[in-house]
């Protein structure tokens, strides 16, 4: 049926909710450093001093899509907090499909570089992957530790995802930002 569908209508997706339910708003919030000139992550969520607020996703570039996305996912050494709040994009509860973002296995085909984690060791297998991406071409520092790591390297983020881990609806909400949708 859903086939059938697709093929008479063509491509459909839907647009990020514009109304929030408290659930999900709570879904949105971090916690987050009150002192973060001593923090030196800036947002962690087993600080003792950390207070829930609502995370806002920094979005220094974007790139105006005119329809789907594809996103390679690179873990270059984080603990699978971010991997596990990624793969839930793909669940029939956020199904990030609906709205036109898809996964690709190759960056050569990517229009989005997804980074989670950090390790000294994977910066150079990083640059290589986004050599090979074409252009235009974005990178997404999703979780606390890819932050901090991205900033220490050549590769700059265009979009910053606080949070350790960040919830699937905020990650869903920088990929949105990002492609250029007003949500």
């Amino acid at each position: 049926m859903w086939v059938i569908r697709g093929l008479k209508k063509g491509v459909l997706t839907t647009k990020f909710p514009e109304e929030v339910s408290e659930e999900e708003r709570k879904m949105l919030r971090v916690r987050m450093c009150p002192d973060s000139e001593k923090c030196p992550l800036e947002f962690c969520v087993s600080c003792p001093l950390g207070e829930e607020r609502e995370a806002e996703v920094v979005v220094r570039r974007k790139i105006p899509f005119s329809k789907s996305i594809h996103v390679f996912f690179a873990d270059v050494g984080s603990c699978n907090a971010c991997n596990r709040e990624v793969e839930m994009l793909n669940n029939p509860y956020y199904d990030f499909h609906r709205l036109g973002i898809f996964f690709t296995p190759t960056p050569r085909h990517a229009d989005v570089l997804l980074v989670s984690g950090y390790s000294e060791e994977m910066v150079k297998p990083l640059e290589k992957a986004y050599s090979a991406m074409p252009r235009p071409k974005l990178v997404i520092a999703c979780g606390a530790c890819a932050v901090e790591g991205l900033e220490r390297t050549n590769l700059k983020a265009d979009v910053l995802i606080p949070g350790c881990p960040p919830s699937p609806l905020l990650i869903m909400k920088a990929l949105l930002l990002a492609r250029g949708d007003r949500v």
